[in-house]
């Protein structure tokens, strides 16, 4: 099988792991990094251009001012530069000005004889300015060179005026034009970056409410997204998404038909075995017989058991609690009922089954839901405790209202659950012990009742020994 790199492999998985959020603002910022590195370069060239022109305009006053200090005598050349002048030209020892006079090819008059010579110096161009960069003393200087005829017509000569200067105020000069620049345009990219962020999570917004909904929805809500007021590639997801919700939803629902045409396929007969067990054992004399019978009979009333369990499952199950009728119940009433029809069972396994003492005049405890469905959560709590709390345990139901919810507790000291596993056995088909009769759906009924009535289920042990059972249900308001 074909594989792909190594490298390519761990940049993909990079890829992959990485914001879109960042990896969007990442392109969107790179250009402008981009823009603002170019805009410095050409700013600082600028500026250096310009300063350049200011400085050679001011070398080349300083060249020609120089050159008519030079006159021609009979026996030579008369150079008419006061002391007080030199003085002032090499003043400013930060921005020294250099000087030299000369007569080519390489005789030196005056000034500084360490100057560059400008170029073409073998075929000068009369009366023409040379500007040029050149180093002295490793300074980085910027020179002015003027070629000046001098003399008549029988003893004419070329005059070589240079005229030096320090680039340290050039570079000054550009330095202070390009923060003077960059600072703004700095600013300017801070507020583009703002405005590209903003941009950014407005545009993904959509998808983080996508999200949203999808992270919000309980396990077994398949309903369709809503999300016509997004842009069209978001609406493209949620569209995909749809379908694949659809899908999932269809085959969930043929599952579930399936279970509920099974079990109720399955009822009748097993009633009709169950009743001819128990005919049977009342007929019989054989022990041996007996003993298979009340097997049969024990895997019979099972099963009945299992039946029902799974036909109350899918009636809890969101379509089919939908079209239940909701109403006002008196969760009290109900409980009350219920506790009163499980007492005879309970005596029968030897548990003491009870009602916590409330006020004769106690307010009903009033919560909107199905009747049928919340009688059947109630239910399964207590018949989960007769089950397996054991013989000579206690049984206690209480009833209150606190807070806004409705509270039903069943508490038992029997061996109880332990604390790692009272999560796990909301799970369907899961049992913590293998003791007892039941099948592993009943607390799985009860939290899904308890979902399609925006309430809870939870459980904790009991002090000092068994367990608590714990339906938390809004009450019904006004």
């Amino acid at each position: 099988m074909n594989r792909p790199p190594l490298l390519q492999r761990l940049f993909a998985s990079a890829v992959g792991h990485r914001s879109l959020h960042r990896q969007l603002l990442l392109w969107l910022l790179l250009p402008q990094l981009v823009l603002w590195i170019a805009a410095a370069f050409v700013t600082y060239n600028v500026a250096a251009r310009y300063a350049n022109r200011g400085i050679d305009a001011s070398l080349l006053q300083a060249t020609r001012s120089l050159a008519r200090q030079v006159k021609p005598l009979s026996g030579g050349l008369f150079i008419d530069f006061p002391r007080a002048a030199q003085d002032i030209i090499e003043a400013d020892p930060d921005d020294r000005v250099y000087y030299m006079v000369s007569t080519p090819p390489g005789k030196f008059i005056l000034g500084n004889r360490q100057l560059p010579l400008p170029p073409d110096v073998d075929t000068p161009r009369l009366g023409e300015p040379y500007f040029y960069d050149g180093r002295l003393d490793a300074v980085r200087i910027r020179l002015a060179a003027l070629f000046v005829p001098i003399g008549d017509d029988g003893a004419r000569q070329v005059l070589l005026v240079q005229i030096a200067r320090s680039q340290t105020s050039r570079d000054e000069l550009a330095r202070s034009i390009l923060v003077d620049t960059l600072l703004p345009l700095s600013a300017l990219i801070a507020l583009m970056t703002m405005i590209v962020w903003a941009g950014i999570r407005a545009g993904l917004a959509p998808l983080a409410r996508l999200r949203a909904l999808v992270e919000d929805r309980a396990p077994n809500d398949l309903a369709p997204l809503e999300l016509e007021a997004a842009p069209q590639e978001v609406r493209s997801l949620a569209r995909a998404l749809n379908q694949l919700l659809a899908a999932v939803q269809e085959s969930v629902a043929a599952q579930r038909r399936f279970i509920s045409n099974a079990a109720h396929q399955l009822r009748t007969p097993l009633a009709g075995l169950k009743s001819q067990t128990e005919i049977a054992l009342k007929d019989n004399t054989d022990p041996a017989l007996g003993t298979r019978l009340a097997r049969v009979h024990e895997g019979a009333v099972r099963s009945a058991h299992l039946v029902n369990q799974l036909l109350t499952l899918t009636r809890a199950e969101p379509e089919a609690a939908a079209s239940l009728p909701r109403s006002s119940v008196d969760l009290r009433a109900l409980v009350t009922a219920l506790v009163a029809d499980c007492v005879p069972r309970a005596l029968q396994v030897g548990l003491d089954l009870g009602l916590d003492d409330a006020p004769a005049d106690a307010a009903p405890v009033r919560v909107l839901g199905a009747e049928v469905l919340l009688r059947e959560a109630v239910f399964n709590l207590v018949d989960n405790a007769i089950r397996y709390a054991g013989r000579g345990a206690e049984i206690t139901v209480s009833v209150r209202a606190q807070a806004g919810r409705a509270i039903v507790e069943v508490t038992d000291t029997g061996p109880g659950i332990p604390a790692e596993q009272q999560e796990a056995v909301f799970g369907r088909f899961y049992r913590a012990t293998h003791e007892g009769s039941g099948c592993g759906l009943g607390l799985a009924i009860v939290r899904e009742i308890a979902e399609r009535h925006q309430g809870r289920i939870s459980l904790q042990s009991a002090s000092p020994q068994g367990l608590r059972a714990r339906l938390d249900l809004p009450l019904a308001t006004a």
